[in-house]
């Protein structure tokens, strides 16, 4: 089973869209085994856009974040990245496919409503970033085998 990280940056929060991403993952199989709702810390913000230092958009992505609250979310399934990434759609919500929770749901990049790990390396490292071990609370469903079964 793999893991990824989920936000709900603070445009989905504002515009009332947490129900519908989570629904979304839900329904596609996904299990969400970590959440809170916080406001994010500067400290936090420049940890998690570490990779973009220096960039011209790397100020504005910090202050864009710790601007009001998100939802941080760890969801498990099998190809739970790739699952992810797909329900999301492209960074840019115009290139997103239809029925993509970006393409339904935003119109510009700056306020694409999520983030979503690329890869498993990245996926640890976020995890690890925004949630302690104790968090996270893997569960069984009574009806897995209806998700994620083999024949």
């Amino acid at each position: 089973m793999e893991r990824t990280l989920v936000l709900i940056k603070p445009d989905g929060v504002q515009r009332n869209l947490m129900g519908e991403i989570i629904t979304r993952l839900e329904l596609r199989g996904l299990k969400a085994i970590a959440v809170k709702f916080i406001l994010v810390s500067e400290e936090l913000a420049r940890e998690h856009y570490k990779i973009h230092v220096g960039k011209p958009f790397y100020e504005g992505l910090v202050q864009y974040i710790t601007s009001a609250p998100l939802l941080a979310m760890v969801w498990e399934g099998p190809q739970a990245i790739s699952a992810v990434r797909q329900t999301m759609g492209a960074t840019n919500p115009v290139e997103a496919a239809p029925g993509t929770i970006r393409h339904d749901f935003a119109l510009v990049t700056s306020r694409n409503l999520t983030h979503a790990s690329d890869s498993l390396e990245n996926s640890a490292m976020e995890i690890a970033t925004w949630f302690s071990e104790s968090e996270l609370f893997p569960w069984e469903r009574v009806h897995e085998n209806w998700f994620t079964g083999k024949n």
